[in-house]
């Protein structure tokens, strides 16, 4: 099978569309036709599927497409930059053209040379490698503080990857263990909660290709949405309905969530138990997982406030501090009520007494109310205190904004190995010596212990559009690997293959005289390290 080996950037249609600024990758050495394959056919060597692509169209993964019999990347690869030029401000979706004669953004075109020379590349839209022999497609030296640098740049086609997904609320989604759908197609899974928030697990290999075409398809789309900042609608079982994208808000049963807890009933007690103090002879903050009840608490008590007589239902922790108050749902501070005092059981007529003040409060100060007991010790809703409203304010005012943060976890294998050293085991024990840096897109990935490569890594700081797919169905998502040439060599990487940033910047994936290499450059996001170490210094 012929490798994908000579680069160009002549094609400007493909499906009668004008190709984006710049041009896409044109891959000229096709596969060898197939005894079966039209003779206005390409065959794609990019992935196991092989598709036949005629003239005019892509292939399955909508990455790779016929261009006038010539097998194009319809994408561009994207560079990372450290910051513009000019050294404006920008956000890490500005798009800086290159070359033109004018500057970009005030810059010189000297000041733009100069910006070449610390451009970091990334594996969004580089290709992959298949079969898995064939060096990564890009293999690039540079320098650091006068240290000779390599960084393997690759796609990996991933089938054994999952989204995590962290949703900051205290509604009720749905039980531990219970079925994620979308589209009705079973595609994660519940899993434990964690402080403040609701935790998904999504996708994965078995749900791609261990089920229905169907169930791999629609888990396949999913994810690409999903791992590109889209919005996804989902569904859990004897649970909520979602609307869940990375970085915004989740959408809880149709309702945007505002929140993240303050903390659980009992950690808000004691935050709070001075500030309450004085103004208040007893505060109930009502929470799925701890109820808190300040004067038995140990903060009420330290303050020496007297206990109220007040019999919470559930089940007593310690001091102030009760479980299972009432059933997991979208109500007060998580739980199933919308009345607080469904919770409350009465109080002990030996000590409670009529006037005595009553607060009862969410753990996100979303939910409060204020109530004075009356002559028969029964609590009445009064008008809240100004003091007491600032408190519940004050709550409010620390809770996080509630979002849904989605990590990409991702085995790499095959491939990604191969395509760096000849002895894949070596790269893997260098990237657990942390001789090696791994980053995805540019962004900061974190490798999980024990064997293999298992990264990590928030999609929020990835660029856009970081993920495709193939239909496998397998999820396509970039990797980089970064180390000191020395520690490349002793790798038994494939030194041959190794180019200068200015060799790719000229000709592209390979050395092709005429060949420029169309690209999308990006200034790195503002949370991310520069992924060879200190950001140089730009003119």
């Amino acid at each position: 099978m012929t490798e994908h080996t000579k680069v160009d950037f002549g094609a400007d249609r493909v499906d009668g569309e004008t190709a984006s600024t710049p041009g896409p990758t044109v891959l000229e050495k096709a596969a060898p036709r197939s005894e079966r394959m039209a003779g206005n056919k390409i065959e794609c060597n990019a992935c196991p599927v092989l598709c036949q692509i005629s003239e005019g169209r892509t292939g399955a993964c909508d990455r790779y497409a016929n261009a006038d019999g010539r097998l194009i990347r319809v994408d561009p690869v994207v560079f990372m930059a450290p910051s513009l030029a000019s050294g404006k401000p920008t956000d890490e979706a500005a798009v800086i053209e290159f070359g033109a004669s004018a500057g970009v953004n005030g810059a010189s075109p000297t000041a733009l040379q100069a910006q070449d020379q610390a451009l970091f590349v990334t594996g969004v839209g580089a290709s992959s490698t298949y079969p898995d022999y064939k060096p990564a497609p890009f293999i690039v030296s540079s320098k650091l503080d006068d240290v000779d640098m390599v960084t393997v740049v690759t796609e990996g086609i991933f089938s054994y990857c999952s989204f995590k997904v962290k949703i900051d609320t205290d509604r009720f989604l749905g039980p531990e263990q219970s079925n994620v759908r979308c589209q009705g197609e079973i595609v994660g899974h519940v899993t434990t909660a964690e402080y403040g928030s609701q935790m998904l697990s999504l996708g994965g290999v078995h749900h791609l290709t261990g089920g229905s075409k169907k169930e791999g398809r629609v888990t396949c789309e999913m994810m690409l949405e999903l791992g590109n900042k889209q919005p996804v609608e989902l569904t859990i079982d004897g649970g909520a309905s979602l609307v869940i994208r990375a970085g915004a808000a989740p959408i809880v049963d149709g309702v945007e969530e505002q929140r993240m807890r303050v903390g659980c009933g009992s950690a808000t007690i004691g935050i709070f138990a001075k500030q309450w103090f004085g103004h208040v002879d007893e505060v109930v903050v009502v929470d799925d997982h701890i109820t808190g009840v300040l004067t038995e608490h140990q903060a009420g008590r330290c303050l020496g406030m007297t206990r109220s007589g007040l019999k919470i239902r559930g089940r007593k922790s310690t001091p102030g501090r009760y479980f299972q108050v009432a059933n997991p749902g979208t109500g007060w501070g998580g739980t199933d009520i919308s009345d607080p005092l469904a919770i409350v059981e009465g109080f002990d007529a030996a000590v409670a007494r009529p006037g005595m003040r009553l607060l009862m409060v969410s753990t996100t100060g979303e939910h409060a109310q204020w109530y004075e007991l009356d002559a028969n010790l029964v609590p009445r809703v009064m008008e809240m205190p100004e003091a007491v409203r600032r408190t519940v304010e004050r709550i409010g005012e620390n809770c996080e904004p509630s979002l849904a943060t989605v990590l990409f976890l991702g085995g790499a294998g095959g491939s990604l190995r191969a395509g760096a050293t000849e002895n894949p085991v070596l790269l893997t024990r260098a990237i657990k010596q942390r001789l090696v840096n791994v980053t995805c897109g540019g962004a900061p990935a974190y490798v999980w212990p024990g064997g293999g490569i298992t990264v990590m890594v928030d999609v929020t700081r990835m660029p856009d559009r970081s993920f495709g797919t193939v239909p496998t169905p397998a999820i396509v998502a970039p990797i980089e690997f970064t180390m000191s040439y020395d520690v490349y060599r002793d790798l038994g990487g494939h030194l041959e293959a190794v180019r200068s940033l200015e060799s790719v910047l000229a000709h592209g994936p390979d050395h092709v005289e005429g060949a420029p290499l169309g690209r999308r450059t990006l200034v790195r996001h503002p949370d991310n390290p520069w992924p060879l170490g200190t950001p140089p210094m730009l003119g």
